[in-house]
């Protein structure tokens, strides 16, 4: 969690600012005369007055002309100086109501943070629900991210593995699926949050999310989300049995994604159908040993796509269908070992998809058949790759 996210931190970042009233005025004062200027200046013109009798004489309607014109002046030099105080006034009023917005904002958080460190896990439940109604009602984004924060935070804590369902561990194991609730109850907003329109109510889309190093064994659906802002990281983390990770039609169009060092040990990872047009996503480091992780269907444009040193030792990684063209696709220095990776009937148009020092048999689908001459878009293949089937 950013040390310097915290409430306080956001409220003073609120701090009202205001001129004196003095300069306001002498602003206020000096934009009238200017603007009555350029309106007098302009009647003369648009009106031909060439020249200004100075012989007349002044007549009482004249006199009583001028002093109506005095005293309009002074009520609207009065109203200008109401009308200063009166947007003094709201703008004090504002910051005050925004400050014990964040007063209270700052008692619930801490009353909620308090919950998720209890013994109790329907007591940490409680706490879970109330930081994302927290982050909901937030008055501004900073504190929003905070309460995100905390409930990543929350995820990245270690646990206790499940001990087993044998009758000496029962008390433990009933434990352990209760706190797996709160974990998954947490995936479970994050994943509705997220889903829903950037700019509506309850909308997290465009906030950072930190879940590095969280071991996934739970649900987590980003179908249909379009990341374009913010950083979403999975650095380290473990997808393992039990995971159901979705992004089924997810638009990766400004974020930054970041599944580097994970582990795909065991569940299903979806990217059907999914949209790189813009952005990264990077998969560097990865290991794919036991998950199904499926690109089937998905179109990359434009961004950067990386599996570079990725290591694909086991169970399928399948790219059946997907389109390529843009951007940048990097396999470079990757290990196909013992997982089953396809490109069948994938198309290659443009942009580029590297295998450089890459090891292992070559991707099923990858090379054309008989000849197997690679598309000009598919660049630095191992040699090994390139020589004919006999």
């Amino acid at each position: 969690m950013r040390a310097n996210r915290g409430p306080r931190a956001a409220r003073d970042g609120r701090e009202l600012r205001l001129w004196k009233v003095g300069w306001a005025l002498i602003a206020i004062f000096a934009a009238a005369i200017l603007a009555a200027g350029s309106v007098f200046y302009s009647l003369i013109v648009l009106l031909d007055f060439q020249e200004i009798d100075t012989t007349a004489k002044l007549d009482a309607k004249t006199l009583f002309d001028i002093v109506k014109l005095s005293f309009g002046v002074v009520a609207g030099a009065g109203a200008l100086v109401a009308l200063v105080v009166a947007y003094r006034r709201q703008r004090v009023d504002e910051a005050g109501a925004h400050r014990e917005a964040t007063r209270l904002h700052t008692e619930r958080f801490s009353q909620a943070v308090d919950k998720l460190g209890s013994d109790s896990p329907a007591v940490r439940l409680g706490g879970v629900h109330a930081l994302a109604g927290l982050a909901d009602d937030a008055p501004d984004d900073n504190l929003r991210q905070t309460c995100i924060d905390v409930l990543c935070t929350y995820l990245q804590l270690p646990f206790t593995p499940d001990p087993g369902n044998d009758p000496t561990h029962q008390e433990e194991h009933h434990r352990y699926l209760a706190l797996r609730k709160v974990r998954h109850t947490i995936l479970g907003l994050i994943s509705d949050h997220y889903r829903r329109p950037r700019g509506t109510h309850r909308s997290w889309q465009g906030c950072d999310l930190d879940l590095t190093g969280v071991t996934i064994d739970g649900r987590l659906n980003f179908n249909g989300v379009n990341f374009s802002g913010g950083r979403v990281s999975f650095l380290g983390a473990e997808f393992s049995d039990g995971a159901q990770v979705y992004f089924r039609r997810a638009k990766f169009s400004g974020s930054t994604v970041i599944f580097f060092d994970a582990k795909f040990s065991g569940g299903t990872v979806q990217f059907s159908g999914a949209e790189v047009s813009g952005g990264s996503v990077s998969f560097a480091e990865a290991e794919f040993s036991g998950s199904l992780v499926l690109f089937d269907g998905a179109e990359v444009s434009g961004g950067e796509v990386s599996f570079t040193e990725a290591e694909f030792s086991g169970r399928a990684v399948l790219f059946t269908g997907a389109e390529f063209s843009g951007g940048e696709v990097s396999f470079e220095r990757s290990k196909f070992s013992g997982s089953e990776v396809s490109f069948g009937h994938s198309t290659f148009s443009s942009g580029m998809v590297s295998f450089e020092d890459s090891v292992g048999p070559a991707p099923d689908g990858l090379l054309h058949a008989g000849a197997l001459l690679p598309s000009p878009v598919i660049r630095h293949l191992p040699h090994a790759w390139l020589t004919p089937i006999p």
